[in-house]
């Protein structure tokens, strides 16, 4: 195996643990405590490191060395504030440019959601299938590049907040609002439909976010 080869690898393996919550946000990553857990030289690591710091998804905190960035509630909310943009546009294209195979296809997807609430991890998988399969139906590459951008700055936001069943129920609900509108081929009302899905997810994520804290706050006390 190439050090190229292993650097991507342990890239990817580090954005999985960002995104399951193994790595936690303002956790120290020391290089050679990684190699030895990842069974990799530390030269691998470094390099991985320096992709994820691109992504600002690490960064250099002095005295302390490479660390999961902590996102500040402003940056939360200009994340959000993005995901609503784009998505509410790629829901706006689909309903122009959505095949109506692709169109089949998310309405499999959400039944397969439905019939997974008792499954967070698969819901969640579920959920990343829906939108990835509705911003290809947009058929603009301009667009994913752009969303891609969001999507990885947002592991470090850690796991889904589909583990509350509300939660995913309600998401469920909200993505058939989307899937109307898009089945009635109507740009503005799926635009909006998805709008008001970001929106209530980007509430459901601030009060998991502060429910973190509270219970930091308590472990520390």
């Amino acid at each position: 195996m190439t050090a190229v080869t292993q650097a991507t690898d342990v890239y990817h393996q580090l954005l999985q643990d960002i995104a399951s919550g193994v790595l936690q946000p303002g956790e120290r990553l020391r290089e050679q405590t990684l190699a030895e857990r990842l069974a990799v030289s530390r030269t691998p690591v470094r390099e991985a490191l320096k992709a994820l710091e691109s992504d600002g998804l690490v960064e250099h905190v002095p005295r302390v060395g490479a660390a999961i960035k902590v996102l500040t509630h402003a940056e939360v909310v200009e994340l959000y504030e993005m995901r609503t943009v784009l998505e509410g546009a790629a829901a706006k294209l689909a309903a122009r440019s959505a095949t109506d195979l692709e169109l089949q296809e998310l309405r499999d997807i959400n039944a397969r959601m439905a019939q997974a609430l008792s499954e967070p991890d698969r819901m969640a998988q579920l959920n990343r299938t829906f939108h990835r399969t509705l911003f290809n139906a947009a058929k603009n590459r301009y667009l994913l590049q752009a969303v891609s951008t969001v999507q990885r700055a947002m592991l470090v936001l850690g796991p889904s907040t589909l583990t509350e069943e509300l939660r995913a129920q309600a998401v469920i609900e909200e993505h058939e609002a989307v899937l109307a509108a898009l089945g009635h081929r109507s740009p503005a009302q799926a635009e909006l439909a998805m709008m008001g899905h970001i929106e209530a997810s980007h509430k459901a994520r601030l009060q998991q976010l502060s429910e973190r804290l509270t219970k930091a706050g308590m472990h520390q006390g």
